[in-house]
């Protein structure tokens, strides 16, 4: 007779009490389930009386507090009936000063709400999109007034080109400047001095960044070596007050010096004014070049006082213009005077007048200019000469087209200059602005791996560093924690 298999009979032999049995597993997980535990809080209780509280931290801190990662309590300050000790701004403002953006601004954000600590060894400076987001997005202002970025998500998103190129109205950007140069060109084979050789210039032949030196191939020592009595502020516009500048130059380079008339213009453009001399006139004001001429002149005919006796040259006999003698003589003060008006009708009428803006005054309003001019036991005096002197217009030159953003030249020095500043091989005027428009930016500052940096930290600063104030240092070195809080 065949056995019966029922489900009572096989539950008989199973053994109930099998999980009781000890067993070489179940002994490693009882003895790690007390051990484990109890070495950790052996560890923790060790570092803690070691004074070592990085087994508290989040992580490792920003290459510009790495030094107080031993140091919790520098910045996390514990406030009564807390449970946790949070960073408050106060503790960030006992080292630095960080002044606001704008007074209009409504939302002022926490420190750490846009530098956010315990991410290894980054920059703070480097804080994301949507810190500048949370208020650029919506922008709201205190007069109510939005401005036209009120609606900036990120570089890609929503920004305008750039204020130095944007129309207002009908009218075109424009550069303020009144120094005629035409940049096309430049940028061509162009002959050096009415009979020197044809040269190629480089943009670095003019231009240079602040922190390099200059290129002098083109450059005149006496000029560069003279002294000028015109002042800054008859050539460069100031700096816009409203400007966000960062707390330091970082590299020197973020703008370009503006090009010198000594430094790359007096190989070509010569300044001579007479066959008699082989040198030019100053670089400088109408009266400080009349006052030159007439000293140089006067002490010529001092020491060559046969030329006073002046044969015509006919071919620069003028229509409209009376015809002179043939054989003209005249006393020193007179050849004085003669050869002083041709020469400043050249500079006036022809050489200034190719780069500077000039206009014209009486010239009674500059004042009398005395010389004594010897000839044997005679003194002739000449008390003045006739004829105008011009105004020469401020030149205008802006050294900073972007006062709302930073750039760094030295971070590009592996680019052509022509390859962002594309309009200078065609620009005619002068007043046209060579900038590089937001799309020529675009196609390197991108998102992806394949791109450089786009966010907005890379070219705008939060703070308004003109105003902060200097902080009383709290820390001694070089044990960080002696210092007082």
């Amino acid at each position: 007779m065949a056995r019966t298999r029922t489900t009572k009979k096989l539950a008989q032999r199973i053994d109930l009490n099998y999980f009781k049995r000890p067993t070489p597993l179940k002994r490693a997980k009882f003895w790690l389930s007390l051990a484990l535990p109890l070495l950790a809080l052996i560890w923790i209780t060790w570092r803690g009386f070691s004074g070592d509280h990085r087994v508290y931290s989040s992580g490792r801190m920003s290459k510009a507090h790495a030094v107080l990662e031993k140091d919790c309590a520098a910045c996390h300050l514990r406030t009564a009936g807390a449970f946790s000790a949070k960073t408050a701004d106060a503790a960030c403002l006992d080292c630095h000063d960080g002044p606001i953006h704008h007074a209009e601004q409504i939302y002022a954000p926490n420190c750490t709400t846009c530098h956010i600590e315990h991410r290894g060894r980054i920059s703070l400076v480097a804080t994301s999109n949507a810190s500048c987001a949370q208020c650029h997005a919506r922008l709201l202002t205190r007069s109510g007034n939005l401005p036209l970025w009120a609606h900036i998500r990120s570089f890609e998103d929503g920004h305008p080109q750039f204020a130095a190129l944007r129309s207002v109205g009908d009218a075109r950007a424009s550069d303020p400047g009144t120094i005629k140069l035409n940049h096309a060109i430049h940028m061509k084979p162009i002959r050096r001095g009415p009979n020197g050789p044809n040269v190629h210039l480089e943009c670095g032949n003019c231009h240079r960044s602040t922190a390099a030196k200059a290129d002098l191939t083109f450059a005149d020592e006496k000029y560069r070596a003279a002294t000028v009595s015109y002042k800054d502020s008859d050539e460069f516009l100031p700096v816009r007050a409203e400007s966000l500048k960062p707390p330091r130059s970082e590299t020197g380079r973020e703008l370009m010096a503006p090009v010198k008339f000594a430094n790359a213009c007096t190989a070509c453009h010569l300044l001579t004014f007479d066959r008699r001399f082989d040198f030019g006139v100053p670089h400088d004001k109408a009266e400080v070049i009349h006052a030159f001429l007439v000293r140089t002149f006067g002490e010529y005919i001092a020491a060559h006082a046969g030329e006073v006796r002046v044969q015509r040259d006919p071919g620069r006999d003028l229509t409209g213009k009376p015809i002179t003698p043939e054989f003209r003589t005249l006393t020193p003060a007179q050849w004085v005077i003669d050869r002083t008006a041709v020469a400043e009708d050249l500079l006036w009428r022809k050489t200034c007048k190719q780069c500077h803006t000039l206009s014209f005054s009486p010239k009674s309003s500059r004042g009398k200019i005395e010389l004594s001019v010897s000839q044997g036991n005679d003194s002739d005096t000449l008390a003045s000469v006739s004829g105008e002197l011009p105004k020469v217009a401020p030149a205008n030159i802006s050294l900073q087209w972007m006062p709302h953003a930073k750039f760094d030249h030295g971070a590009h020095d592996g680019f052509t200059c022509v390859s962002c500043h594309a309009k200078a091989m065609t620009s005619t005027e002068s007043s046209d602005v060579l900038l590089p428009g937001i799309e020529t930016c675009k196609k390197c500052h991108a998102p992806g791996p394949d791109h450089a940096e786009s966010r907005c930290f890379e070219c705008h600063t939060y703070h308004d560093w003109s105003k902060r104030k200097e902080v009383t240092p709290k820390f001694t070195l070089p044990a960080l924690g002696t210092g007082g809080r």
